[in-house]
């Protein structure tokens, strides 16, 4: 779905960046959140949609931002579903940080967003559920050019090209910039902050380098 456009009122709706998994752990409040902090710094309107009320983990992240006065200050919201009412919102972008789980609402999702990702981390617990995921999204429907991986929490270059053989044969996009796993990133939101704003230059540039290379597709 490209950018839609209400023709009485003029407002183009927003950007959709979905952060997809059927489990928690994988890394996609992590990845939006990111998304979130560097789409901020560069003085575009956006909302985080934390769409998991029971966790509400991004909501409250965001709270902890507040609380330690960190700039940028992050728009976030929690709902129960999607509310299709912020397609009409003049937003720039909305970064969806979805439920840790498969449902209806994950297909809702998938057909209003521009870009699905799906942060997927070196196991087969992960790798096989993830590719299932993906396949039956585009059995709904949902083109294949929406459907993209980013690598998740590799230890070494050897598991990520491990990781990325195994995933090139479904035949979804793959990032080119993974994510490495590293203590600093959890310390990191544990204080409000995103991992792009970790103490490490490295890691800073990376989160940036896959963010560029994300926009780039949406």
């Amino acid at each position: 779905m490209g950018i839609l456009k209400e023709k009485r009122t003029g407002i183009k709706s927003p950007k959709i960046i979905a952060c997809l998994s059927q489990k928690g752990g994988g890394g996609k409040s992590t990845l939006a959140r990111a998304l979130a902090v560097e789409l901020t710094k560069q003085k575009l309107n956006i909302l985080l949609v934390d769409l998991d009320i029971q966790q509400k983990t991004s909501q409250e992240w965001s709270e902890r931002r507040k609380q330690q006065n960190i700039k940028p200050t992050v728009n976030c919201q929690s709902f129960p579903y999607f509310p299709l009412e912020l397609l009409k919102k003049n937003y720039d972008y909305l970064i969806i940080d979805a439920p840790a789980r498969i449902s209806q609402e994950s297909l809702t999702i998938a057909k209003q967003a521009n870009l699905i990702i799906r942060p997927v981390r070196p196991s087969l617990d992960d790798l096989n559920p993830a590719i299932r995921e993906f396949n039956g999204l585009f059995k709904a429907g949902i083109p294949k050019s929406k459907l993209n991986f980013v690598i998740n929490a590799v230890g070494s270059r050897a598991m990520e090209k491990a990781t990325r053989d195994y995933l090139v044969p479904a035949e979804y996009y793959i990032f080119p910039i993974a994510l490495e796993e590293k203590v600093s990133y959890q310390e990191a939101q544990n204080q409000g902050l995103s991992i792009g704003e970790v103490k490490y230059k490295r890691l800073q540039e990376q989160v940036k380098k896959l963010v560029k290379e994300i926009l780039k597709k949406c």
